[in-house]
């Protein structure tokens, strides 16, 4: 077991990966209570389509991906916060709209330009080989920010989760705290999918909210139990990739649904 270990972290993009996503899934998992609990869960999966599509512009025109994706999936994350207010359309139905028509504006942005190539896979499905030490600093960054304001900012992100009426009488900017959510899980799921990939990247979100919902009742419980656990199964999975040689994402996709039915399991036994 030690010689195991001792393997795995001989290897420096392993280390690279491992900080780089624990951090990623620590972000994740603190955002995505708030956005599971306000049913805006989907939102990620449409920024992560997002994403893979203006990544692959970038690409085909060798701008930086990340300078492209950010501005336009932030602005994707207050569309989609919107949308619902000011059109006829459901937030689902045009997260769907949206997510298609990135995503395939994408592959043919792809097949028309470079074709897919190891950078677009990469940004599709993942690759801890592509994990470089620019991207853990950022990573690093996009943590400390993240976690500063959740902290700060916990008891009105509290109140803008569970009753955006009441923190509006109370005299709290609940549209800002709203775009807040949005801005900071555009930056995680851009920053993220160069790890866990465009296909994935929303699982992470999702997973470890609903796993720790089935467990606890308590908002603060279920943060500090979905932040841990997020973590530990990023952990497992980039074990179990290295010593199985799985796909990276998949893997750790895969730790999280078996997380799910433990505190699924759990929580019907606790009744």
């Amino acid at each position: 077991m030690l010689d195991f270990f001792r393997d795995l972290f001989s290897y420096g993009f392993i280390t690279r990966s491992l900080i780089a996503g624990s951090l990623i899934a620590l972000c994740s998992a603190l955002l995505g209570v708030s956005l599971v609990l306000k049913r805006y869960s989907m939102i990620g999966d449409g920024l992560s389509h997002v994403g893979f599509g203006t990544m692959a512009i970038a690409l085909a025109f060798n701008w930086a991906p990340l300078a492209v994706s950010i501005p336009v999936c932030v602005v994707a994350a207050f569309f989609l916060l919107r949308v619902s207010s000011y059109s006829g359309i459901k937030g689902d139905a045009a997260i769907a709209l949206i997510s298609s028509s990135s995503l395939a504006i994408g592959i043919i942005v792809t097949s028309l330009t470079s074709g897919l190539n190891t950078d677009v896979t990469s940004y599709m499905f993942g690759s801890v080989l592509s994990i470089s030490k620019t991207d853990v600093i950022i990573t690093v960054i996009l943590a400390l920010v993240v976690v500063s304001l959740f902290v700060l900012l916990y008891n009105r992100i509290f109140m803008v989760t569970f009753d955006e009426a009441f923190a509006k009488s109370s005299g709290i900017k609940v549209e800002a705290y709203n775009g807040l959510i949005a801005v900071l899980t555009a930056l995680t799921i851009v920053v993220g999918m160069r790890l866990m990939g465009a296909m994935m990247i929303s699982s992470l979100i999702v997973f470890p909210a609903l796993s720790a919902m089935r467990v606890f009742k308590s908002f603060f419980k279920v943060v500090v139990f979905s932040a841990i656990l997020s973590v530990l199964c990023f952990f497992l999975g980039i074990v179990a990739s290295f010593a199985w040689s799985t796909p990276a994402g998949a893997s750790i996709v895969v730790a999280n649904l078996i997380a799910f039915v433990i505190c699924f399991t759990v929580g019907k036994v606790r009744g």
